[in-house]
């Protein structure tokens, strides 16, 4: 079960990686490094993944914390990386508009993370079935993306 939730984990993370990078016209050196950045923090995923596995039973809420902290960052990273983009003008221009709007998902997903990590503090189960939502909802970048922009 850990290897499939680290899994759909990292494929939600390239899915929603190749749903911003495909509105870039250019890159640049900076660039590289921020989304080396967003690399790096989706390839801990399966630490924190293994750790709430093992200590579910054990050290519940610490193990969901260090899960969790993963996802802030994750959430952070990927907020960068289109903040960046989009302030660096790499986006192209006929998609900037657009572009915004997908920024403003990965904004939102910094305080949603954040939330989830305070709940699971208080309720394990909570916080597991509020993870559950947001990779429901990042499974389907496009579709929160067009609501915001609608």
């Amino acid at each position: 079960m850990a290897f499939f939730i680290g899994f759909v984990t990292i494929l939600i993370c390239w899915i929603n990686h190749s749903h911003a990078l495909k509105y870039l016209d250019k890159v640049d050196d900076k660039f590289t490094w921020v989304n080396g950045f967003l690399l790096f923090m989706v390839t801990l995923t399966p630490f924190p993944t293994a750790i709430l596995a093992e200590f579910i039973q054990t050290e519940g809420k610490t193990a969901l914390l260090i899960f969790g902290f993963n996802y802030i960052m994750i959430a952070f990273a990927a907020y960068f990386i289109c903040r960046y983009a989009y302030n660096n003008f790499l986006v192209e221009e006929t998609n900037s508009e657009y572009f915004y709007f997908i920024e403003k998902t990965y904004f939102y997903s910094i305080f949603y993370t954040i939330v989830v990590f305070c709940i699971g503090l208080i309720s394990i189960l909570t916080a597991i079935v509020l993870y559950i939502i947001m990779f429901a909802v990042f499974a389907l970048p496009n579709n929160f993306t067009t609501l915001l922009y609608i």
